[in-house]
């Protein structure tokens, strides 16, 4: 099946419930029995179709009572106040996985298996990240806050790095994980207190990562 050519690319920060080292990434079972959290994404490249999508920003929240694959779950878009009819209309369609070929992404998955989607919300998005650094801070109008730092080893030997290499994902290929905390009041409630965070330089297209 052809879908409308479209490609995002940009730094992303997520952070779940789980602990630093997320489950999810391993197939393995949520580390509290279910999975909620948020990602944040800043399009530094991209289009859909002839629609110019370099300089917005958006969000994902989504909760699910369970693993993710059991379903049931439900999310919520939020897109920065600044992008045009156009471009929200872009960047909803590539966040619900369509356009897309089955199961190629991450955003497919999350839609696929949410029973509820939330309204779209229109908010100004302040986001701040650096990779390699394991820092993040975000401010989502008066619905979501969050901040990502590195992980800090128990025993008092400073920063700990680690990082996830998944050669054929669905999200990504390499990712940095840190500690974030994540604080929300939007249609899905967060209060999240040093869980797992995570970071990476995103490329999406219609066939899912650009390894």
């Amino acid at each position: 099946m052809a879908h409308t050519d479209w490609y995002v690319e940009g730094p992303t920060f997520s952070n779940c419930n789980c602990g630093y080292a997320c489950p999810c990434q391993f197939e393995e079972l949520p580390t509290h029995g279910n999975c909620r959290g948020f990602e944040v994404l800043e399009i530094t490249k991209g289009h859909f179709g002839d629609v110019d999508l370099a300089g917005t920003r958006s969000a994902v929240l989504y909760a699910w009572p369970g693993p993710v694959f059991e379903g049931n779950g439900e999310m919520q878009i939020i897109i920065d106040e600044t992008a045009t009819e156009a471009q929200r209309d872009a960047i909803s369609k590539i966040l619900q996985g369509e356009e897309t070929d089955e199961a190629a992404t991450h955003w497919w998955v999350f839609r696929a298996m949410s029973s509820k989607v939330h309204d779209t919300l229109v908010l100004p998005i302040d986001f701040e990240a650096d990779i390699e650094g394991r820092t993040a801070t975000v401010r989502i109008g008066d619905v979501l806050t969050s901040t990502g730092r590195p992980i800090q080893a128990p025993h008092g030997g400073g920063e700990h790095r680690v990082r996830i290499d998944i050669p054929n994902g669905i999200e990504f290929t390499i990712a940095e994980v840190g500690s974030a905390s994540t604080s929300a009041n939007a249609g899905i409630p967060l209060d999240l207190n040093d869980s797992y965070g995570q970071w990476h330089f995103l490329r999406h297209g219609p066939s899912g990562v650009r390894h």
